[in-house]
């Protein structure tokens, strides 16, 4: 079977907990057969239990994004290759692991202009936890602006797919390293890489 059970993972919490820690969601969606593609972040509404994010009006996307148009978001949270160094077993492989969370739903535009700003202030809350040094105003003059050149639509939620590759297939001891291998890599600094990245 594919993916393997032990990979899959069917709590709705633990994948709230994803798309809250790592908002920025790849939306995927398909017009006449081509596909398409933009990262943008994503906020989990604990009310509606929808997701709520919006769109550039000039992206070509928004072409797909009709009422009731079927989408899937992929979250993508921490993910490191792990050498089978870290294992106390012997005959081993390396392998990747990985927290990823696909969700599948339907769009429901909100054409509404104080329902686009509403969403665009609790976006920018939640963002800012937990120092909030930033509050985006509903009467900020850029707000007017802002808001006719962005599409701001729902996602009504129609399926839950956690994909959690964790070393779940060795023994207790091993998939213990393979967490903390995971954790150590997630927390390492990356400033040489964004520096590299950045460098002109």
């Amino acid at each position: 079977m594919y993916p393997p059970p032990h990979h899959q993972v069917d709590d709705i919490d633990k994948m709230i907990a994803v798309i809250k820690q790592y908002p920025l969601g790849m939306l995927v969606s398909v017009k006449d057969n081509k596909p398409f593609l933009t990262h943008i972040p994503f906020i989990y509404n604990n009310k509606t239990g929808r997701l709520v994010a919006h769109i550039d009006k000039s992206n070509p996307q928004l072409e797909t994004l009709q009422n009731g148009a079927s989408v899937t978001v992929v979250f993508k949270g921490p993910d490191c290759y792990i050498s089978p160094s870290v294992y106390t077993s012997e005959n081993q492989l390396p392998t990747w692991n990985y927290i990823i969370v696909h969700i599948t739903g339907n769009v429901q535009l909100l054409n509404n202009p104080e329902a686009a700003k509403q969403s665009m202030i609790t976006m920018t809350e939640f963002l800012e936890k937990p120092d909030h040094k930033f509050i985006l105003h509903k009467d900020n003059p850029k707000m007017e602006q802002f808001v006719n050149y962005i599409q701001t639509f729902e996602i009504e939620i129609t399926n839950w797919e956690g994909k959690f590759k964790l070393s779940q297939d060795k023994s207790e001891v091993d998939q213990e390293h393979a967490k903390q291998a995971l954790i150590k890599k997630s927390e390492a600094s990356i400033s040489g890489f964004i520096k590299t990245i950045y460098s002109k």
